[in-house]
């Protein structure tokens, strides 16, 4: 049976509507939470193997926001590009298609490698007022605190590549990697949240279109980082780093926060990377903060 959510009661008060388009010739699928009629809309960019269901703890903390939450291409409902790598290029270009025609003009928030897609795209020149990173990737994943770690998954996701396909599969989807990728991560110690993560993990994190994109994804995501971009986005920005992030430092994101044309930094203590579970509070109230209409009636 699937896990109680801690959040459910704020999901609960919020509209949600789901919605397909077709972008780069593949079905995207996503969700718009809040009023219609909202002051602000929030497009919100989740992470490598996730999709849509792992930002809800945030958007539940965001009930006067807008928010549009797509699943990525290639993971959960959405399809996978046709003819093409999953590479940087085409999340980006997608990215910019999507926005251009569900949420143009709208502030973009991603989380861990949707902080690199959205940064990327940002830079390569797709309008926005304001950019939100959560759990940015900062530096190149072989330098971080856990770089061991990534080198191992550097040889599991180019082994269920090279595989068999049906063994690959299998490997690629083994509930016991998955349960390990999510212990690797978690930091609370309340055993309810962490049997919460647990169990998004085990439903969410395979629910992918097939290995090939899994692997792409992968490449992607451990071959660019958000500090290659940071110096050509002059939008204001904030960053919501975890001062326990096995990813990316809290020493590298303070770096990149100098990187930045205009960027503001929020450090949220005895948290990792999963801020989007683990402390959707105050990554929310920062978000809400950094969005609000400052003095002059600007965004």
């Amino acid at each position: 049976m699937p896990v109680a959510s801690p959040y459910a009661r704020l999901l609960e008060r919020l509209p949600v509507q789901r919605h397909e388009t077709t972008v780069l010739g593949a079905t995207t699928a996503y969700w718009v939470y809040g009023p219609e009629d909202a002051a602000t809309t929030l497009l919100a960019v989740h992470g490598f193997r996730g999709e849509h269901h792992g930002l809800e703890p945030v958007v539940g903390h965001l009930p006067d926001l807008r928010i549009i939450s797509p699943d990525l291409p290639g993971f959960g409902e959405s399809a996978s590009l046709p003819g093409r790598p999953h590479d940087l290029a085409a999340y980006t270009e997608w990215l910019a298609a999507f926005a251009a025609e569900v949420a143009p003009g709208a502030p973009i928030l991603g989380h861990s490698f949707g902080s690199i897609v959205t940064a990327a795209a940002v830079a390569g020149g797709l309008p926005t007022p304001k950019v939100v990173l959560v759990n940015p990737i900062g530096a190149p994943a072989l330098e971080g605190p856990r770089g061991i770690l990534t080198r191992l998954a550097i040889f599991y996701y180019w082994a269920g590549a090279r595989l068999p396909r049906p063994l690959g599969e299998a490997v690629l989807r083994n509930r016991a990697i998955v349960r390990l990728t999510s212990l690797a991560m978690v930091k609370t110690r309340d055993r309810a949240l962490r049997r919460f993560i647990h169990d998004q993990h085990d439903t969410y994190f395979s629910r992918f279109a097939d290995r090939d994109v899994l692997h792409e994804a992968f490449v992607t995501s451990v071959s660019h980082d958000v500090s290659e971009f940071a110096a050509r986005i002059a939008q204001p920005t904030l960053l919501i780093a975890a001062e326990k992030d096995d990813i990316t430092s809290i020493e590298v994101e303070r770096r990149l926060a100098t990187v930045f044309r205009d960027a503001e930094l929020v450090e949220i203590p005895e948290v990792g990377h999963l801020i989007h579970y683990e402390t959707p509070a105050p990554a929310a109230e920062a978000v809400r903060r950094f969005l609000a209409p400052s003095a002059d009636g600007t965004r």
